[in-house]
């Protein structure tokens, strides 16, 4: 357990320096939406990208692969399929498996297919904005609120505060106890918990959920940073690039006057350019 934010970034360095030197090959059964951007973001946080998903040839990348992220965006029955037998290889293989939980609370086909993931494999990190994680919890009865889910958008009664931080922080902890995982909410204020250790990151830009994917390519992230790190140090040092480089992109965009388009071109320039020094002295993170 860690017990201070000195403690936290102490870490950072020797992290983010693991992840770069490992290139880890991060397998992505992900949104074909955002599949190029999650492919770029990985790249550009020092990872290595392979977006495999026919069920041929599933069990060789998984088995070569240093890290699975599975992305629920766009599902589809063969997805499902792929989806299912890369875990099953990952878990016979101690691959971590990163799980992107998108919709999940909006309709029965996510609910069950996160439901089974969570059930059926052993999951080393959910990334999933609030209203997402909220579901899960109640899936599995860590909480009995009923909030109706907006998409794949966080539904306002949900939204982060200082007001509720406490409280969100309570119940992410102890569904990250009871899943036996780490859990990245994402949200105004992120919450992460490895169920022992919960942490507030208050950084990012209210810019970054209006480009297509800015969730997709964290998770992939997430993906990238845990294949060369421990779950818990590999999805602070990505949460805090993406948000870092998330605030930078908005300075840009405003100092030449331009819109959403340029500011994910500037995101994935700034997660390339991340290195522990910003992450150290631009973060802005609290044990809970």
């Amino acid at each position: 357990m860690i017990n201070s934010e000195k403690e936290l970034l102490d870490k950072i360095d020797e992290t983010l320096t693991n992840i770069k030197e490992k290139n880890a090959l991060t397998h992505c059964i992900t949104n074909s939406v955002t599949i190029n951007d999650c492919a770029n973001a990985v790249l550009a946080i020092g990872g290595s990208p392979f977006m495999a998903e026919d069920a041929e040839e599933l069990e060789e990348v998984v088995t070569i692969a240093d890290v699975l992220v599975i992305n629920i965006g766009k599902l589809s029955k063969e997805q499902i399929k792929s989806m299912n037998i890369s875990a099953e290889v990952a878990n016979k293989t101690n691959t971590p498996i990163v799980l992107d939980p998108v919709g999940v609370g909006v309709t029965a086909l996510r609910n069950k297919t996160t439901l089974d993931l969570i059930k059926n494999y052993k999951i080393t990190a959910i990334r999933g904005n609030i209203s997402e994680i909220k579901a899960i919890a109640k899936l599995v009865g860590v909480i009995d609120e009923n909030n109706t889910a907006k998409g794949v958008d966080v539904n306002i009664d949900d939204i982060i505060t200082e007001e509720n931080l406490s409280a969100n922080g309570e119940i992410i902890k102890e569904l990250a106890n009871k899943l036996d995982t780490t859990i990245l909410a994402s949200g105004p204020i992120d919450i992460l918990s490895d169920g022992e250790t919960t942490i507030a990151i208050d950084n990012g830009d209210d810019m970054m959920p209006l480009i297509t994917g800015s969730g997709c390519m964290l998770s992939s992230i997430v993906g990238s940073c845990i294949g060369g790190s421990k779950p818990l140090e590999g999805t602070l040092v990505a949460i805090l690039a993406m948000n870092i480089a998330g605030e930078k992109a908005r300075a840009k965009v405003e100092e030449k006057d331009e819109g959403t388009g340029s500011f994910r071109t500037y995101l994935i320039d700034y997660l390339y350019k991340t290195n522990s020094e910003i992450l150290i002295n631009e973060s802005n993170i609290k044990i809970l």
